[in-house]
């Protein structure tokens, strides 16, 4: 049933025919392999709008078609693409058309690449899509703890106090990237220092990876590429309830609740789905020091999100989230955090939402969208502690290092599809606005940041030839920027306003039936802002550390180009693909942060427009298929990011004792993935998932105000999972899993101790061996 609605929701919105009924010139079955009827597929003839689509028996027709000779293109949600030519065409005819399943996905429909939905095998850029499968293979809870499983996207944990996580991007930092909710860049600088792990995977449908620049279509930060999260669509009747207990290292607990349901009419003009999770952490002690690498951790995250159809071109969307979470860590954790030598302590509630008008003209070709999304958030704070000392300054300033940080963001826009026979126009307009205060009275610090832009952009679809399309777009921004910064008795500002042209240009060519070549190039900024890792204070021998605003910062911009080939053939029953792509990205002015002024009070990090640097490697993955049984996915990549010149990020308090690197910090040359799935019987799976990380260069704060650089080692974590579903009955299933997480503990040995330490001083997995056991009961496949 689920197959069969998400094939019809398919047609309707995104194949939508405009067959009418009358004469029938072809009509035909589709089946599987196995001979079974495929209901809601599309059978569509090429060059046309004509189209039909089957029945619950699998039965087609075709009528009024022109031309003597016609390519039938057949698509179905869960197989894969099929093209058929029928020559000769008599005044009626029959045909049979077998569809091979996509174990793949490469014939999804996704939207990240264009801003509107297509098969991602004609998609003009490369889109890494990860879905619920992947999630259970990984024994994922969070969203952060799954984006690290394709090319070119690692994700990292910065700091031992607070657990601050950020992705990475073909080796640029968090900051580089757009994260987008349902396409919406809601997601602020706030949200992306904690966010990643307060979205559940419950609540995801997919998530979309595009690497390279978006800017041309989703404007600032865009750089890296964009992560688009995709929530549950209400597509059938169904629900699901997770419970999820982990042991982490051996000791400690990480309990997980979460469900997921939906509702959905059976004239299919209406429906919601509803989704929620709670989630308590206890804190985990690498080094039995007394101070945590693991953060203690309580979630709670509900939302919802519905659709409602006035006629069959109209649609209304509206998704609501509400996220509320308590994080700590340091030392001590059940006494107040000022009587502690360091505590990292959030709270934060945050509500999302937005609503989306679709409308359709009577023959499908014209697309009109409006749509409004905005994010508030509160957080509390607190940053600090006495460090080891008992000096009666040190406590009144611990007693007051309590925090308060407000953010608001807001997109709203409209955006205009037409759809010719071959090629597709897309033009839109966009306002973009976020405010974000931020205040810790007792180290005068204060953040007021205001951001206003608006943007208008266009794409054209061009197909050239039937072997080559074009994408070319751009996109103009016209950015406001009001912040006011201060540290201590330091103050700073930004004013700025100014315009920002975007262009993006790509190719794909068909070489052949099976190999394909993507070749672009696209333009990208970042405006002179305080970013994600601005938003946190760390601590390093018992001060905390903060980032100052830069006098005088240009705006960064970027130029970024791509190459690839992709290679997909079945052989015999085995799907397979191969993907070779190379990466080159070049930064001008970019925001670099040196460690400047030290203090008895603080350490500060100041933002500087530094040398310009460049990024380069290239992306490989591989993937098999033999058949729905067995798939294997394996990717890496290798890549080098360094400064055209010298980059200062440690300025001593002496002379000579600066630190210049020529490489990134951080970012290994080498990294990778892999992920295999295995039904070893209709009720047993069995999952093998792993990260690699490289060596890379690690800046290490000393306790005698020195910077050191040190090289860490290479990690490969390894993750098995069990999983075995008891069919009660046919709209019942019960699951019981059980697994481990790093089986072989690759984990940091060296982590600094004391209320000294340097807690930036964090690199390789995420968390050391984990026992994950839970059961799953609902209506689930």
């Amino acid at each position: 049933m689920s197959t069969t609605i998400k094939a019809l929701l398919f047609a309707v919105y995104y194949i939508l025919p405009g067959a009418a009924l009358g004469q029938t010139t072809i009509s035909g079955t589709v089946k599987t392999t196995s001979g079974q009827p495929v209901p809601y597929a599309t059978v569509l003839a090429q060059g046309s709008s004509n189209g039909s689509t089957t029945d619950e028996q699998g039965k087609f027709t075709l009528t009024n078609l022109l031309e003597s000779d016609v390519t039938l293109i057949t698509r179905a949600v869960g197989f894969q693409t099929h093209k058929e030519s029928v020559a000769n065409l008599p005044a009626a005819q029959t045909i049979n058309i077998t569809l091979l399943e996509d174990n793949l996905n490469i014939n999804e429909v996704v939207v990240s690449a264009t801003r509107y939905g297509l098969d991602r095998r004609e998609a003009p850029v490369i889109v890494n899509v990860l879905g619920p499968k992947l999630f259970n293979a990984t024994q994922s809870v969070a969203m952060s703890e799954t984006l690290s499983y394709q090319p070119g996207v690692r994700v990292e944990n910065n700091c031992q106090n607070c657990g601050f996580s950020q992705v990475r991007l073909n080796g640029l930092d968090g900051a580089y990237s757009q994260i987008l909710i349902n396409s919406r860049s809601v997601f602020s600088a706030l949200n992306s220092v904690y966010g990643l792990d307060q979205i559940p995977t419950s609540m995801i449908d997919r998530i979309e990876v595009v690497r390279s620049g978006g800017s041309a279509l989703f404007g600032a930060n865009a750089i890296a590429g964009t992560i688009n999260i995709i929530t549950k669509d209400p597509v059938e009747n169904d629900w699901q309830i997770k419970s999820t207990n982990s042991i982490t290292g051996g000791s400690s607990w990480d309990n997980t609740l979460d469900f997921n349901t939906s509702y959905v009419d059976q004239d299919l003009m209406s429906g919601a789905t509803f989704y929620g999770m709670h989630r308590e952490r206890q804190p985990w002690d690498a080094n039995d020091d007394g101070f945590s690498e693991i953060t203690k951790l309580k979630n709670t995250t509900f939302g919802t999100k519905a659709f409602y159809k006035p006629s069959e071109q109209n649609k209304i969307t509206l998704d609501l989230s509400v996220m509320n979470e308590f994080r700590r860590g340091g030392d001590r954790i059940d006494l107040a955090p000022h009587f502690t030598d360091i505590t990292e302590q959030l709270q934060t509630n945050s509500l999302i939402g937005g609503i989306t008008y679709d409308h359709y003209s009577k023959d499908w070709k014209h697309k009109f969208s409006l749509y409004l999304s905005a994010q508030k958030s509160k957080r509390d704070s607190y940053y600090g502690g006495l460090g080891g000392s008992t000096n009666p300054q040190d406590s009144i300033t611990a007693a007051n290092s309590y925090g308060i940080t407000e953010d608001f963001a807001m997109v709203g826009g409209g955006q205009y599809t037409y759809n010719f026979e071959n090629d597709v126009l897309t033009a839109g307009v966009e306002y973009n606005t976020n405010r974000t205060t931020d205040d810790i009275p007792s180290y005068g610090r204060s953040i007021d940041q205001s951001t206003h832009a608006l943007g208008s952009y266009v794409q054209y679809e061009w197909k050239i030839a039937d072997p080559l399309k074009a994408l070319i777009g751009g996109r103009y921004d016209y950015t406001h920027i009001d912040g006011d910064y201060r540290l201590l008795n330091q103050v700073r500002s930004s004013a700025e306003n100014f315009g920002t042209i975007s262009p993006r240009f790509t190719l794909l060519y068909d070489i052949t039936e099976t190999l394909q070549f993507r070749g672009g190039y696209a333009r990208g900024f970042r405006a002179p802002q305080a970013f994600n890792e601005d938003m946190h204070v760390t601590s390093i021998g018992g001060q905390q550390v903060f980032v100052l605003m830069g006098e005088n910062l240009k705006t960064e911009y970027s130029n970024a180009y791509t190459g690839s080939f992709n290679y997909t053939r079945n052989f015999g029953s085995t799907q397979t693909s191969v993907l070779i792509e190379g990466f080159y990205t070049d930064l001008q002015n970019p925001f670099t942060t040196v460690m400047t002024t030290q203090n008895e009070q603080v350490i500060i990090q100041e933002m500087r427009n530094g040398s310009n640097s460049k990024v380069y490697g290239s992306n490989i993955e591989i993937s098999a298929a033999p058949s729905g049984n067995l798939t294997f996915q394996a990717g890496g990549t290798i890549q080098r990011a360094t400064y055209n010149e010298g980059q200062i990020i440690f300025d001593g308090e002496n002379p000579g004792e600066e630190l210049i690197v020529k490489q990134y910090m951080r970012t290994p040359n080498v990294y990778g993935y892999l992920n295999t799935n295995f039904k070893a019987t209709m009720p047993l799976s069995i999952d093998l998932t792993g990260v690699y990380t490289g060596t890379m260069k690690v800046p290490h704060y000393q306790t005698d105000r020195r910077m050191i650089i040190t090289k860490s080692p290479d990690f490969m974590e390894l993750n098995l999972r069990f999983g075995y579903v008891f069919a009660v009955k046919n709209d019942f299933n019960i699951e019981l899993f059980a697994g481990v997480q790093n089986m072989f503990n690759a984990f940091q040995k060296d982590f600094d101790t004391g209320p000294l330490r340097d807690s930036d001083y964090v690199y390789g997995p995420t968390k050391p061996r984990t026992f994950t056991f839970g059961i799953k009961i609902g209506h689930f496949h």
